[in-house]
């Protein structure tokens, strides 16, 4: 199930990325949750027909986060950005402190990648 999520985020991110036709059955098999046969049975093509485009298309969108890491990214910035929220929520000095030092980590960290 993991793999389906982590694939389903790929697109989501990467999807537009794709061909119409790679698009439309990944969005069956990530979105719809339709199993293979389903989609070869739904669009007249064999199963394997259906395999062979899906499997290309993760592996382009898993290409995509190699090379651009924007996933990586995203989960970086929402996690640390969690993290401070939390600090924040009960704020004293040091928890103050604290949330400020995570947000400097941020605006480094996007400082970093604006070369993306």
């Amino acid at each position: 199930m993991e793999d389906r999520v982590q694939i389903g985020w790929l697109f989501d991110f990467y999807g537009p990325l794709l061909t119409k036709r790679q698009r439309e059955l990944l969005s069956l098999y990530c979105e719809e949750d339709f199993s293979l046969s389903e989609i070869a049975a739904r669009e007249g093509i064999s199963r394997q027909g259906v395999h062979d485009a899906v499997h290309r298309g993760i592996r382009q969108l898993e290409g995509y986060e190699a090379q651009l890491g924007l996933l990586a990214r995203y989960r970086r910035l929402t996690q640390g950005l969690g993290e401070g929220l939390d600090a924040l929520r009960d704020a004293t000095g040091e928890q103050a402190q604290r949330a400020r030092a995570i947000l400097e980590r941020l605006l480094s960290e996007e400082e970093e990648c604006d070369g993306l």
